[in-house]
């Protein structure tokens, strides 16, 4: 509502329907802020699962391609170094990944 119609229409109101006319207007403002509220809501909520889903992917094509190079440089893996790749987050695969061209054992690559 603008400013302009709703003094028109506070002029015309009999005083016994003006107690129930600002109610039912609160009412309206409270539902339009809610379901604002809630679009609002919506969106953050698509915008930060969108950020964990890339992140994922992220850490997930990050410990694919170091699934693939340490094999090729070292030879099988033990399977608790699969399995540690895959429980990494990002930045530890890729401080990882950063080793594998220096290293000179598995053992190289995974130190603290």
């Amino acid at each position: 509502y603008d400013e302009k119609t709703l003094r028109g229409i506070i002029r015309e109101v009999k005083p016994e329907e003006e107690e129930k006319m600002m109610s039912q207007f609160a009412q309206d403002i409270r539902r339009k802020a809610l379901h604002e509220g809630m679009q609002q809501g919506r969106r953050e909520g698509l915008l930060e699962g969108e950020a964990r889903g890339e992140a994922k992917g992220e850490a997930k094509g990050e410990a694919k391609l170091l699934l693939r190079i340490l094999p090729r440089r070292f030879g099988s893996l033990p399977h608790e170094i699969t399995d540690r790749i895959h429980g990494a987050d990002p930045n530890t695969i890729e401080s990882w990944a950063d080793r594998v061209l220096d290293a000179k054992s598995l053992d190289d690559v995974f130190s603290e």
